[in-house]
C-alpha cells in the first residue's frame, strides 16, 4: 500500500532498484519519486530500465496520497525554478518552444550517439 510521498535515499552507486519504498529514481515502486511506480511526487530518471506497475494499482492510489504526492511535485518544481532563476512563465514559454522541436531535438541525439 501507499502512504505518503517523498523523495526517497539516493543510491550513491546508482544501482537499479524496482519495487518497494526507499529508493529515489527506483522503478515500479511506490511512494519514492521514481519511473513506473505510484504514489511518488515527481518522475525521476536514474537511467535504468523501467518497470511498469498496472493502471489498476495506480488508479488505487486514495486521493489524499496523490493530492500530496502533487503538492510534494509542485513544491520541487517551484524550487528547482528558483535554483536555476527561471519563473513559471519562463518555464511555460520554454516548454512551447521546446515541445515544438521536441521530436527533432531527439532524432538528432540518436544520430549524435551513433556517430560517437
Amino acid at each position: 500500500d501507499v502512504s505518503s510521498p517523498k523523495h526517497g535515499k539516493v543510491d550513491p552507486d546508482n544501482m537499479p532498484h524496482v519495487g518497494g519504498n526507499m529508493w529515489a529514481g527506483g522503478t515500479g515502486g511506490r511512494d519514492t519519486a521514481g519511473l513506473g511506480g505510484k504514489g511518488g511526487p515527481y518522475r525521476l530518471d536514474a537511467g535504468h530500465r523501467v518497470y511498469q506497475v498496472s493502471q489498476a494499482e495506480k488508479d488505487a492510489v486514495p486521493e489524499e496520497v496523490k493530492r500530496a504526492a502533487r503538492e510534494m511535485g509542485q513544491k520541487a518544481f517551484k524550487r528547482r525554478l528558483k535554483e536555476i532563476q527561471m519563473s513559471e512563465y519562463d518555464a511555460s514559454t520554454y516548454e512551447r518552444f521546446s515541445g515544438a522541436v521536441r521530436r527533432q531535438v531527439q532524432s538528432l541525439r540518436i544520430i549524435l550517439d551513433n556517430l560517437q
